[in-house]
């Protein structure tokens, strides 16, 4: 007869890429750790990680225009660019380290060399894309970027994308060598098998957790329901973290810590149109990214991208924003309802009154017909045909609204961390980039919940096993950085 009460020092909640992240580190920080993990679902990583769910860039910030916005004052703010061009670095770090020790096997399975590209046209577009290659250029990370707006080199880096093009149009275009594809399906559920090896881990799927508590003598009683059996468990854990894709906004409401007041969600869907002509996809072998439509939220940039998805190649267009009122893919329509509380009415009607472009462009997007969704796919390959694309659904994401100083809401495009005071309870909200800079927050995570054991001899040198950059910047230590990346090529098995 399965337990009815749990003990346990650490319980995940969701088998996606950020609870498989922190639960490796966790092993390999303290292997004596005992860990429960709760997917409602019957496999890992079958929302926000899935490969068809995903973007799957390996977002390094190469090509992703929105991370580089243009200020009032005509320069470009790098910033943002920097900091997650620094995290992927230190994510090849932590997977060199798992493939290099065995624990994971098969780096070709989760992770392939492909260009990154940003591909504009326009005069004012040109002139934006060459300044963002001129201030990206004072970055190490970003030194071996090319850029061009010669029509015969844009021709060979994306033959697919200039094929049929006017030749009178203005464009440019940058490309990194360094780009790769990341299937974050695969490598998660690569983690899984790994962690569920473990002793003292258990992975619980169609395990749907219903509630949480925080008791007085400071553990945390988490209710759980087997979604098959019905039957309920009850599980005491001194530290627990929700990583549930759009699923975790219902679930802090319900932890009711006073560090999750005031937050809400914006749910927005997505869908792919994806190449089914095998002479196409030959075609094409980069991920080249162009500039969102005014009001897009960043999740809906458009990309032609090269993937590979179940170890075949892949070609797809996208994606096409929506809306849903569910937070997840397998999620209700009463989500977005359930959310309402009286502590975030305000941020969520604010955030919505001042995101009309946003609204505007979701009930566009909502609406459009087979033919707008190919002629936007024109516009980055213009010999594109409509009967060699098929529509598929991409994934559910939640848009973060938090609330300001004066009690207004922010819609925050990105992942936001949300930890109780005592560092017992950690939240991810949010999408775009999560899964590319996972191991980053989940090491700021482990520093922040467990300042004591961080601190010891042991788990700082632990830490430099895994990362060897820990501590440092590699953008600021070209050395290192080139050092780094050439044992993380050899080791995944990457070409660039």
């Amino acid at each position: 007869m399965a337990r009815q009460k749990i003990e346990t020092d650490i319980v995940l909640i969701g088998a996606g890429i950020m609870s498989a992240t922190l639960g490796l580190l966790l092993k390999e920080l303290n292997p004596n750790l005992r860990i429960e993990i709760f997917e409602r679902l019957n496999i890992a990583a079958a929302e926000s990680s899935d490969a068809w769910n995903n973007a799957g860039t390996g977002h390094a910030a190469f090509c992703e225009l929105n991370y580089t916005p243009e200020l009032e004052d005509g320069t470009i703010e790098t910033k943002k660019a920097l900091k997650i061009s620094e995290s992927f670095e230190v994510s090849r770090q932590f997977w060199s380290y798992l493939v290099e020790k065995g624990l994971l096997q098969n780096s070709e399975n989760f992770i392939k060399s492909v260009p990154h590209m940003s591909f504009v046209w326009g005069n004012e577009n040109v002139e934006y894309l060459k300044k963002r290659y001129e201030a990206l250029q004072k970055y190490h990370l970003f030194k071996a970027m090319q850029y061009s707006e010669d029509i015969n080199q844009i021709k060979e880096w994306a033959p697919l994308v200039m094929e049929n093009r006017n030749s009178k149009d203005k464009i440019a275009a940058t490309t990194m060598k360094f780009g790769t594809d990341v299937n974050f399906g695969s490598l998660t559920r690569s983690m899984f098998k790994y962690l569920e090896s473990l002793e003292g881990v258990t992975t619980h799927f169609n395990h749907e957790v219903y509630d949480l508590k925080k008791r007085e003598d400071g553990k945390w009683r988490i209710k759980v329901k087997d979604i098959a059996s019905g039957e309920k468990k009850k599980v005491y854990t001194p530290f627990t973290f929700i990583g549930a894709g759009g699923g975790s906004l219902l679930l802090l409401e319900k932890a009711n810590i006073p560090e999750g007041e005031g937050f809400g969600g914006f749910p927005v869907s997505g869908q792919w149109l994806k190449c089914t002509n095998p002479e196409v996809i030959k075609k094409h072998g980069a991920k080249v990214y162009g500039k969102a439509s005014v009001g897009a939220p960043p999740m809906s940039v458009p990309h032609i991208d090269t993937r590979m998805i179940d170890g075949e190649k892949a070609l797809l267009f996208g994606p096409y924003a929506g809306f849903s009122t569910k937070f997840l893919k397998n999620g209700s329509y009463f989500d977005l309802v359930k959310s309402i509380e009286l502590n975030n009415i305000k941020p969520m009607l604010s955030a919505g009154i001042h995101n009309i472009p946003l609204t505007k462009y979701l009930l566009e997007q909502v609406f459009q017909s087979s033919n707008d969704r190919l002629k936007a796919l024109q516009e980055y390959v213009p010999s594109a045909k409509k009967e060699d694309w098929i529509l598929e659904n991409a994934g559910q994401r939640v848009q973060v609204i938090k609330k300001d100083a004066e009690g207004r809401g922010i819609l925050e495009f990105g992942t936001e961390v949300v930890s109780a005071e005592d560092g017992s309870l950690c939240v991810l909200l949010g999408a775009s980039p999560g899964a590319s800079t996972a191991v980053s927050i989940m090491i700021d995570l482990i520093q922040k919940c467990f300042p004591n054991e961080s601190k010891t001899e042991a788990w700082q040198t632990k830490f430099k096993e895994i990362i060897p950059s820990f501590g440092q910047s590699v953008n600021e230590n070209p050395i290192l950085c080139d050092a780094i990346r050439e044992k993380t090529n050899q080791v995944l098995k990457l070409k660039c």
